[in-house]
This record gives C-alpha cells, sequence and structure tokens, in this order.
C-alpha cells in the first residue's frame, strides 16, 4: 500500500490547491509516482477528462502537476452551486440531482465516505503516493461529524495531517494553534505540522514564533513557502487568482505590436470557468479585467460573456446592469464579442429552460440566430476541430443544448459578423488558434496589435508548475516531508486541549443529529449567490427541510465508483423544483 498525505488548511484559500500541487511536481521530478485527491470539492470551475468525467479543475491541474492523467478517481464528488438553496451533486463525474445544504449534511454527505475511501484506495493501489487535499478548514466543529473531506478522509486513510496557513492573512499562529486545539485526540494524533504560506522578509525573525508554536502543540514546522507573484494556478472559485492575474503580474515584455488590446470578462453571476481567459492574459500586450458594469465596456476592444451555472440568472442580470444594451450596441457596431457555454447562450435569440431555472421560455439578447433548449442529461465532452484555419481543441460541460439556425459555422457555435458564440471551453489555450482570433479581433478594433509568435500557453503552465515543485523543494524539509508521506504521523504527538466541544456542548458529534446549515463549512456545502463569492461558506436563506425526493446516496457505501459513474440515478430535491 502507498504512502500519503492530506494537505489541511487554517482557512480557505490558505493555499491547499498549489501547496498540493507543489508537492505532486516536486516527488514526481525526484521519480515517485504520485497522484492528486480531493474527496471533495465545491467549485463552478470543473474540467472533463479523457472518459467524459467532470471533476474539479484544482484537481486536473494537480494531476499536470503530477504528470498524470486526471480521472474521476481524483475528485469522485463535485459539488456546483446552482441557488442560494441548492447545489448540483456531481458523483464520479457524472451529475445526479441537485441538493439543499440540509439535505446534504443530513446524512447523505456521511454516506459518502464508503465511495471516497474506495475511490482513494484504488488510487493507492496504483501510485507510490496521493497527495491529498482537504477542504477549508479540518476544525469545522459544526460539520465534523458528517466530513469526508478532511479529518474524515485521513482518519479513514491513516494519513498524516499537514496545516497550511496563510500568514500574508495575519493571525497564522492563532490559526495553528486554534485549528489543532479544536479537534478531538484521535484526529489531533495525525496532525503532524504546520507549513507557513507567503511569507514576506527575513525568516529569522518569524523563527522565534516557530520555536513557541513548537512548545505550544508539540508540532514541528515542515517549511515557510514565500510570497511568490505568479503562482496563481486553477484553484476553485474566486476572481483573485487562476492564471490570468499570475501572468499580467509576471510578463513584463511589452506588446508585440504597437498597441495593446483590452478585454472586458463580463462578471455574471454564478461564472463558471472564468480559466478560459487565462489563455488571453499570457499574450504579451493583452489586458484583461473582470467588469460589472456597462459603462466599462466602452473602452474594450473585446468583450467576452463567460460560462455561468445559471444561464437565465446571468441574463437578467445583464439587463439589470445595462449590460445588455451594450453588447447590443457593440453587435451593431462592428465590435467584437465572444460568448462561451452559457454566455453563447444568452446570446441566442431564445432559451427553453426546465431543467436550471426552470423558468420556461425566456427571450436571448438575439445577437446569435441560436436557439437553447435546456435537457436534463448533461453534455461533457472533449471536442477537437478547426476554426480560422487552425487546429483547436476544448472541452464541454453543459445542459443547454443549441438550435444553431444561420451564421458562419465556429466551433459547433456560428459567428455573425464580430460576434462570435461556443460551448467549447478551453479553446484559446489552443497557440495558433487563440492568435489567429485575436488578429480578428484587432482588426475589428482598429488596433495595432499583433500575437506574440511564439507564446505558448502549454509552456507557460509547465513553468508555474515547476515554480511550485521548486518553492518546496527549496523551502520546506523535503526530508521530513518524505518521512511524513512514506511513514504516517509521528508517534507521541501530544494532545493540545481542549479538543473538540465536550459531550453536552452542542458538537455534532456528540448530539447524534444532522447539524443545521449555517454556519457554514468553507468547502463544506454553502450555497453561492455568486462564482465571485466562492460558492463555499455562504451564509444560506433559511434551512430546509430534507425530503423522500432527495438524492440517496446511501447506496454509494455499497457500490463501486464504476457503479456510481454508470448508473447513477437522478433524484431532484422536491425544494429544486
Amino acid at each position: 500500500m502507498s504512502g500519503g498525505l492530506l494537505v489541511a488548511g487554517t482557512t480557505s484559500d490558505a493555499g491547499k490547491s498549489v501547496v498540493t500541487a507543489g508537492i505532486c511536481r516536486w516527488l514526481v521530478r525526484r521519480g515517485v509516482k504520485v497522484a492528486p485527491f480531493k474527496a471533495q470539492n465545491m467549485s463552478l470551475n470543473s474540467f472533463v477528462t479523457r472518459e467524459g468525467a467532470e471533476i474539479g479543475r484544482a484537481q486536473a491541474m494537480q494531476a499536470q502537476a503530477a504528470r498524470v492523467e486526471p480521472t474521476a478517481l481524483m475528485n469522485p464528488v463535485l459539488l456546483k452551486p446552482g441557488s442560494d438553496r441548492s447545489s448540483q451533486v456531481v458523483l464520479m463525474g457524472k451529475p445526479v440531482g441537485e441538493m439543499s445544504a440540509r439535505g446534504y449534511h443530513g446524512g447523505r454527505q456521511e454516506a459518502l465516505l464508503g465511495t471516497v475511501t474506495e475511490c482513494l484506495e484504488q488510487l493507492r493501489s496504483a501510485y507510490d503516493a496521493v497527495i491529498c487535499e482537504g477542504a477549508g478548514s479540518p476544525a469545522e466543529i459544526n460539520l465534523r461529524r458528517t466530513d469526508i473531506v478532511n479529518m474524515g478522509i485521513a482518519r479513514a486513510a491513516r494519513f498524516p495531517v499537514l496545516v497550511v496557513g496563510d500568514i500574508d492573512r495575519g493571525g497564522v499562529f492563532a490559526s495553528f494553534f486554534g485549528t489543532t486545539a479544536l479537534l478531538g485526540p484521535e484526529d489531533q494524533a495525525l496532525v503532524a505540522g504546520y507549513l507557513v504560506n507567503k511569507f514576506r522578509g527575513d525568516v529569522s525573525l518569524l523563527e522565534p514564533g516557530l520555536d513557541m508554536l513548537y512548545g505550544l502543540t508539540g508540532r514541528r514546522t515542515y517549511g515557510v513557502l514565500p510570497y511568490a507573484h505568479g503562482l496563481g494556478i486553477d484553484e476553485e472559485d474566486g476572481l483573485r487568482v487562476s492564471l490570468r492575474g499570475a501572468v499580467r503580474e509576471s510578463v513584463v515584455a511589452p506588446p508585440h505590436g504597437e498597441d495593446v488590446l483590452r478585454v472586458a470578462v463580463c462578471a455574471v453571476p454564478l461564472m463558471s470557468n472564468f480559466t478560459d481567459v487565462d489563455a488571453l492574459a499570457a499574450e504579451p500586450g493583452v489586458v484583461v479585467r473582470f467588469v460589472d458594469r456597462a459603462e466599462e465596456l466602452a473602452d474594450a476592444d473585446l468583450v467576452i460573456v463567460p460560462g455561468t451555472r445559471g444561464t437565465v440568472k446571468a441574463l437578467a442580470w445583464l439587463r439589470e446592469r445595462g449590460l445588455a444594451d451594450a453588447l447590443a450596441r457593440r453587435a451593431a457596431e462592428g465590435r467584437p464579442v465572444l460568448g462561451i457555454c452559457g454566455g453563447f447562450q444568452v446570446l441566442g435569440e431564445r432559451i427553453e429552460d426546465e431543467v436550471e431555472s426552470r423558468a420556461g421560455v425566456v427571450d436571448g439578447l438575439g445577437l446569435l440566430p441560436v436557439r437553447i433548449r435546456f435537457d436534463r442529461d448533461k453534455t461533457l465532452a472533449r471536442p477537437v476541430g478547426s476554426a480560422l484555419g487552425e487546429p483547436v481543441e476544448g472541452y464541454e460541460i453543459h445542459h443547454g443544448v443549441a438550435d444553431v439556425r444561420g451564421g458562419e459555422p465556429f466551433l459547433d457555435g456560428c459567428r455573425v459578423g464580430a460576434v462570435w458564440g461556443t460551448h467549447w471551453h478551453g479553446s484559446l489555450e489552443s497557440d495558433a488558434f487563440r492568435r489567429r482570433f485575436l488578429v480578428e479581433v484587432a482588426r475589428a478594433a482598429g488596433r495595432r496589435f499583433v500575437p506574440a509568435p511564439d507564446t505558448s500557453f502549454g509552456v507557460l503552465r509547465e513553468e508555474q508548475l515547476d515554480r511550485l515543485g521548486d518553492l518546496v523543494e527549496e523551502h520546506a524539509d523535503t526530508d521530513a516531508l518524505w518521512r511524513l508521506i512514506e511513514g504516517g504521523a509521528p508517534a507521541g504527538l501530544p494532545f493540545v486541549p481542549p479538543g473538540a466541544p465536550p459531550l453536552g456542548a452542542g458538537a455534532p458529534e456528540s448530539r447524534g443529529a444532522a447539524p443545521d446549515p449555517a454556519p457554514q463549512s468553507p468547502e463544506g456545502l454553502g450555497f453561492a449567490g455568486s462564482a465571485g463569492s466562492r460558492g463555499q461558506g455562504l451564509d444560506v436563506a433559511g434551512p430546509a427541510e430534507a425530503t423522500p425526493q432527495e438524492l440517496d446516496v446511501a447506496r454509494s457505501v455499497e457500490a463501486t465508483p464504476q457503479e456510481l459513474g454508470e448508473a447513477a440515478v437522478v433524484h431532484v430535491d422536491q425544494e429544486a423544483k
């Protein structure tokens, strides 16, 4: 059986995703066959594997760091927020229904432990090491009883836990100590130590604090990673990072032509796969920004309407803010607009939706001759084709079926004048196509912009993954990390009081009842009002009673991952109807 490690965090955004990727890259460079794993992920940024399974983009990125092909085993449970009160449950890469927070935490999540541990065991049997990513904080005391992604999976696999803290936020010592002290004795026995992330300054000034932390907890710090610009790689949700921002920080070359090219991305509600624009930002001279006001489109050379998990909601949002009228004016003036997936759908003539919003027939913006009908079956595909005379690869994740009634063909969508629309995510990562597309945009916008002839998005991504591996190798005690992965948590780690709340203190562990959905775990099952708020740990409008019609996942304990992926039955939560 292989070794492994759980990378937990004191908070969401502590750096779990990138640290996990860095450890994977460090290990594979030293000849270790390694795989990433995250039992449960909540994200609107997802990816389609070659076998047609939908998983979180963070796990796909970590698989690339490990130089292995991503599979559904690496992210068996994916939660995709669709409203304030419900989320789509994707099990083994396939959607199986919508659930409320209360329904999920009321026993359904706990029942999935058998499935996720079986996936982990399959990975352990095939790899030398498995590096697991936790979710939010392992010390969510209101949700510990049903946890399957932090201490639940660590205890099931007997994996040591490395807790990552973001010192740039402040309070990292209190966070390390408090996280440990809120865990029960069995969980604490697996918490091997800490990793400081995003440190600025002289490490010698930090060392006395690390010594005091050791004195308080009996646990060492395994490394202090410096703050490094340009390392935002496919995390989960949020607009702070991802490669677009990172590349803009790290690329200092001037535009290849005389002009820059300005790209405005409409920050629609429930935005999904905003990583589609990362490859544009990788181009010298391309400036990408997210906007939510009509006047911000005025100086844009290209406007992108990105994917969304709420197409009808995004359409209403565009109209409410005047962005719909601004897009119509752009189209009439021959100024470039690109719609991707849900953004493509809103540019069409009509949307018939009895699945996602259940709004029925809704008029689209009418900029493309397309009619959309939402189907209960989700399209998950990895298409290959060509456009503008260049080869293109992408991936599709959508319920909407497009009936294209005119225009020029464009990546299974269409083009009318300077308005393009496609369901394909990731198409702009195809270098030759991206350059030809930018030439078309520059011509329509009247800009003397020339794409650099040698920009390779794939090479840039590999360079960033190598930088993550370098950070781990140069600033962590890798010998000690390998001992953890190979041998588990050190024996005799002291208990840090007070531990988990005692019997009668209202802790879910002691009272034996499903916790109320608020306060939410940062990555347990919160529901987003917009992708910009991560869709994790947000307040729920109010507790919803679980119904018999909710998704029945109890059978997952006995079913194999393959059976679940092939024979999942859709049960829609009555509340979501």
